[in-house]
């Protein structure tokens, strides 16, 4: 992650603009002093940078829950910081390269609420879950010019790789999205997609409820999928295999085929070391037989206009809201000035969480930087929030 090591801190007079980079707020740690959130917009995106005070240096990076795509946004913003402040830098492994010339003319990244909110309905759509080196989504995309692909990856530097890729092949069909696929499928129409792809994903032997594939997920996949639609997972993991293979059997009626070390027309970097290895390769196809009813979620992330009182937001950092819906926790607060104050939280589903921020300016909430994703769990936790901060 792009940082910048500082001999000192030095804060700006805000709001302050930089270049083209404006810095709008600073929000101090109530607990932790030596920890602030800097408001920073650039290039038409909002996102906060992360200052942190260590025994023996000043540490300035990208806050994770809003870090930006691509990653010269956070490293322009970073420089730009440093320099304005006048906070001299002892290391980093930030460079002042300009952005991408493939990048800036990309038009495959989305976001979640392009998705959420107006989802492409007009052909055929294949997903692909963390897609890597993207060689295999590149591939399916040239060879099938008509369908449109959507590829979630969360690793940065693979996303830029592929967005440059794009570009280079000139693929129109192609969409990007940094995201959790677990919490992506919601905003899926019903049986519309043709094949989900998993190839490969991270095993978590030791951590089998954040894997990839469950039976809710299983659920929200034949859903989305059209009939005869399939769920495609390739894995070098036995343990992985096996739990496919006793989820895939869950549903009262299901259809899916195995196979083994079957070569397929394009293989990752990963599937190559595997080879070489002469690991064993399992692919377990599950296939949709049903035709499933379009899901709906109603409601928003409107806040009542009552007065909200520092109390309120005081009382409610000091418990975790469990409900049979997911779940309410402030996980930090900060204070912006005399009249402002800002909450850290996570909400909605206990396997599948959002981080949001909620900035409360004189005694009125809103979020910061965009709303939550419109998830039926987040909108339920919403609901109580505002119950807490008016109650």
């Amino acid at each position: 992650m792009p940082h910048l090591h500082l001999e000192s801190f030095n804060t700006l007079s805000f709001p302050a603009t930089c270049g083209e980079v404006e810095f709008d707020f600073i929000a101090t740690n109530t607990e932790r002093e030596q920890e602030s959130l800097i408001a920073t917009r650039y290039k038409g995106r909002k996102f906060f940078l992360l200052h942190k005070k260590t025994q023996t240096k000043e540490l300035l990076k990208s806050d994770k829950i809003t870090r930006p795509s691509p990653n010269f946004l956070v490293k322009h913003a970073l420089l730009a910081y440093a320099e304005c402040s006048g906070s001299k830098v002892l290391d980093s492994n930030v460079d002042n390269a300009p952005e991408n010339t493939h990048l800036k003319s990309q038009s495959a990244l989305k976001t979640i609420d392009f998705f959420a909110n107006d989802f492409p309905t007009d052909r055929e759509v294949r997903i692909e879950i963390g897609f890597g080196s993207a060689r295999h989504l590149l591939h399916q995309a040239a060879a099938n010019p008509d369908i449109l692909f959507i590829g979630l990856e969360i690793h940065k530097p693979s996303i830029e790789q592929a967005l440059k890729q794009i570009v280079i092949q000139n693929l129109n069909n192609i969409m990007v999205l940094d995201y959790d696929a677990r919490l992506f499928l919601e905003f899926v129409p019903s049986n519309i997609v043709g094949t989900i792809y998993v190839h490969f994903p991270v095993p978590w032997d030791k951590k089998p409820h954040r894997r990839v594939i469950s039976k809710a997920f299983l659920e929200e996949s034949t859903r989305v999928l059209k009939v005869n639609g399939t769920l495609e997972l390739r894995t070098d993991s036995e343990e992985y295999y096996r739990f496919a293979l006793e989820t895939f059997s869950s549903p009262t009626q299901s259809r899916f085929d195995v196979r083994k070390n079957q070569n397929i027309a394009i293989s990752s970097k990963y599937e190559d070391r595997w080879k070489r290895l002469e690991k064993n390769i399992y692919d377990v196809t599950f296939t949709c037989e049903v035709q499933s009813p379009e899901a709906s979620s109603e409601g928003d992330f409107a806040f009542s206009s009552s007065a909200i009182s520092k109390d309120a937001i005081e009382r409610i950092g000091r418990e975790t809201y469990k409900r049979e819906w997911g779940f309410l926790h402030c996980e930090r607060s900060f204070s912006i000035n005399e009249t402002s104050w800002m909450l850290r939280l996570a909400m909605g589903s206990y396997d599948r969480p959002e981080h949001s921020y909620l900035i409360v300016e004189d005694g009125q909430a809103r979020y910061y930087p965009t709303q939550p994703v419109r998830s039926s769990a987040n909108l339920h936790a919403h609901i109580l929030l505002n119950e807490l901060l008016n109650g």
